[in-house]
């Protein structure tokens, strides 16, 4: 099954209690195509970057299968850069520098290639895009997942309103559900934003894990307890691409499906912050995978 992953390839630089780093590759769709590549032999994307970004890094992506037919490169523009550096309990973090350069004025234009995709991953981007990116496609894919994030409902609330209309899941964090919803209960919460739109919802909890949750059904996936956490930068984003790119290679998007997904998804997510950027992601083996989801069965089994 095809599927499409539109959001942001990134510079990052980073620093934790555990070192820093200069620029690095980052980027949701980055953390999400090399997170559902894992279960795919191909991942389509439609991103934008400035022409400063590595030739070598594509090629390592392509690699992986992700197919950048759909990344816009832009002469004598500048890549996408964020900085930001994390307090030791890791769950706090301040931004030091967003330079938006050439996501200021991104418009995805989705190749014909694309356009029979059969699930849609929107990372986080302008609500605004997000609607763009689905009306261009020419017909609805099987299941779209969607991410957003609290700035967008300070400063867009309409169109992202609109936009939760136009899809089947939303994959948000415990705060940006409490303010999604004017609720403090995650179950009132989830009740009050699926009547937005979205049949399903996922709400992240950190290192207290995900809650999953599709009419009167309800579904926990607990963290699993890690010895350190190196940098949790792209541990959401690839906690979705795993759990969207296990629906595609299953292709079935009932609620017992999704709630294997959530445990595939956490599992790629606890690898990704054992190393800095993407590089953990790199290295895991299906074998290093079955071994992970194990001890998660193991965590929760009674």
């Amino acid at each position: 099954m095809s599927l499409l992953s539109i959001g942001t390839v990134a510079f990052d630089a980073l620093e934790t209690p555990y070192g820093k780093t200069d620029k690095i590759i980052g980027g949701s769709c980055t953390y999400i195509s090399l997170s559902a590549a894992f279960f795919l032999p191909k991942v389509n994307v439609v991103a934008v970057v400035g022409d400063d970004f590595p030739k070598e890094y594509m090629e390592t992506l392509e690699e992986k299968g992700i197919d950048l037919t759909g990344l816009q490169i832009k002469e004598g523009e500048k890549t996408f850069f964020w900085a930001g550096k994390y307090h030791n309990n890791m769950n706090t973090r301040d931004t030091l520098v967003t330079d938006l350069n050439v996501l200021a004025d991104f418009k995805p234009t989705i190749p014909a290639a694309y356009q029979d995709c059969d699930y849609l991953m929107l990372g986080n981007l302008t609500p605004q895009v997000q609607i763009d990116a689905i009306q261009g496609l020419s017909k609805r894919p099987k299941l779209i997942v969607m991410d957003t994030m609290n700035f967008w409902m300070n400063v867009a609330m309409d169109d992202l309103k609109r936009v939760l209309k136009m899809v089947d899941v939303l994959c948000i964090n415990d705060e940006e559900a409490r303010q999604l919803s004017e609720q403090y209960s995650l179950r009132i919460a989830a009740k009050m934003i699926m009547a937005m739109g979205p049949k399903t919802l996922i709400i992240k909890k950190g290192e207290h894990g995900a809650l999953l949750f599709q009419e009167d059904k309800m579904f926990y996936c607990p963290a699993l307890p890690l010895e350190e956490v190196f940098d949790p930068t792209g541990a959401g984003d690839t906690f979705v691409g795993g759990f969207i790119g296990y629906l595609a290679q299953k292709d079935d998007v009932s609620f017992e499906s999704m709630r294997q997904a959530i445990v595939y998804g956490s599992a790629m997510a606890s690898f990704c912050v054992e190393k800095f950027g993407t590089e953990r992601l790199f290295e895991i083996s299906p074998a290093d995978l079955e071994s992970r989801v194990n001890e998660f069965r193991e965590l929760a089994r009674f």
